[in-house]
């Protein structure tokens, strides 16, 4: 159980209610001073972020390093150590933070020395705190969402509950030891997920190419990914087996709020998993009249992503309700395989490699009919395609039931640190 303190104090602002008594009520106009150097182009670049704050830029990694860098970099501002950087843009996300680094930053943010005394790591966990996020939002003016101007006259303005510099450092070290504590059991359970994760791949992959009696004798499929599969089972192209045709006639510009379902390609990667039992966007009915139908039982794939695992996914939409798939929705209609047979195989790691074999781009990646049509896939006869389909639900639906209890449990801890944050940093909870 923590301690309070002793003694508290109106603070005058709604949000903070009482303070403990020894606290100074301040504002950020009073704590900061402007700082603006420039001509230190030798330094390395540091970027700031929401999730991390200020970190160093690795201007190497063209998957993380999407800015233009001008080849002239004296105009950059210097940003040292201890000192406050903020991106004035994305202020009201949380995009800033004591640096850890000296380093050089874009032109258009902000720099502040300390003008009290201040714990640098106490006022860093103090201002990016959830509840002082917010005061950021509420500073910044804009009409394009994400990109919101940073007032520094209201900005000014944001009250600060300060503690003497003992408790400062104080509160910073009991803070900076609980969250890590909490950090490491979320990264306990994120390897627990993704070991789960990795389960049910197994799984899949072992039923769908071994399927379910361990004693059947095998033979040499022909193709690496499959293996040995059992002796009466086939090896059939998935252009032999129907029929592949694109999705189209809308984009996410034409989402209706109700109308005719419609498939969006991102939504098969961030929205389904395995099958489509109902699409979860709308398009209007005049614009649907333009679009590609889809049919019972179709399988969908992915025709653009950014990884491996987003390339080609597959999903069979299992609905009867009138639905239509945009573009860069892949449709392959069949009637020779169960069709959630079929959806298994071709989100096995092994056929992952092999549509990865057949994309191409660099930060976008796309894939074609004219390329899947050529993979490979294990055949058994229908009823054992269907017993390995349902065996492979129920196995998934025990994985996913265990996953999500993981992540209700990260959830949790991640509210927990939130709250912890809050109540150490506006002293509703006595650390020391």
């Amino acid at each position: 159980m923590m301690q309070a303190y002793a003694e508290y104090k109106d603070s005058g602002v709604d949000w903070l209610g009482e303070i403990p008594a020894g606290w100074e009520l301040t504002k950020l106009g009073s704590c900061l001073a402007p700082f603006s150097e420039k001509n230190h182009a030798d330094l390395p670049l540091l970027s700031i972020t929401r999730e991390l704050g200020v970190i160093e830029r690795d201007v190497e990694n063209q998957d993380t390093n999407h800015n233009y860098i001008p080849d002239d970099l004296s105009g950059y501002k210097l940003l040292k150590k201890g000192q406050f950087g903020m991106n004035k843009m994305k202020a009201w996300q949380g995009s800033y933070g004591v640096s850890p680094f000296t380093g050089i930053v874009s032109p258009a943010y902000f720099m502040f020395d300390f003008t009290k005394e201040i714990d640098p790591d106490f006022f860093h966990v103090a201002i990016r705190s959830k509840l002082y996020v917010s005061f950021f939002g509420s500073a910044s003016d804009g009409v394009r969402i994400g990109q919101w101007d940073l007032s520094k006259p209201r900005m000014k303005e944001i009250p600060l509950a300060l503690p003497p510099l003992p408790e400062q450092t104080a509160i910073a070290g009991f803070l900076d030891d609980k969250t890590a504590k909490i950090d490491e059991l979320v990264g306990i359970k994120r390897r627990q997920i993704a070991l789960l994760g990795e389960r049910k791949q197994i799984l899949i992959q072992n039923a769908v190419t071994k399927g379910l009696n361990p004693n059947a004798p095998l033979k040499d499929s022909g193709v690496d990914w499959i293996g040995n599969i059992p002796a009466h089972w086939e090896v059939k192209r998935l252009a032999s087996m129907g029929r592949f045709s694109k999705g189209g006639g809308f984009s996410k510009a034409d989402l209706a709020e109700e109308g005719v379902n419609a498939v969006l390609y991102g939504d098969i990667y961030t929205q389904y998993d395995f099958v489509i039992d109902r699409a979860v966007r709308c398009i209007s009915p005049a614009v649907a009249e333009g679009a590609a139908k889809l049919v019972q039982n179709d399988l969908l794939f992915t025709g653009s992503g950014e990884t491996k695992e987003d390339i080609g996914k597959c999903v069979v939409f299992r609905s009867q309700e009138n639905t239509v798939a945009g573009g860069d929705v892949i449709i392959f209609r069949q009637a020779v395989c169960d069709p959630l047979f079929l959806s298994y195989s071709l989100n096995t790691n092994g056929a992952i490699e092999e549509k990865a074999k057949s994309s191409k781009g660099e930060i976008i990646v796309h894939t074609y009919g004219s390329k899947l049509r050529e993979i490979f896939i294990p055949i058994p006869p229908k009823t054992e395609q269907e017993s390995i389909a349902e065996f492979i639900w129920d196995g998934c639906e025990k994985i996913n039931a265990a996953i999500s209890i993981k992540q209700n449990q990260i959830t949790k801890l991640n509210e927990y640190k939130t709250t912890l944050i809050n109540a150490a940093v506006t002293g509703k909870i006595k650390v020391a």
